[in-house]
């Protein structure tokens, strides 16, 4: 058995990040999160270089 995972698999863990992230963002409402706002950053430029594109899975 392989150790390693899948890239469909790290596609798919990286997006529910995404989104765990996005959902924490709007419930923090219009508090200012600079930690947060970077790691939205960095997972969306993750998910750019697996090639996939946020536009329809951002809130």
């Amino acid at each position: 058995m392989s150790d390693s995972m899948t890239r469909e698999e790290l596609i798919s863990l990286t997006i529910d990040k995404y989104t765990d992230l996005q959902r924490i963002k709007k419930a923090n409402g219009n508090t200012e999160n600079k930690e947060l706002d970077y790691q939205l950053k960095v997972t969306i430029a993750k998910l750019s270089s697996l090639g996939i594109s946020v536009e329809d899975i951002t809130l």
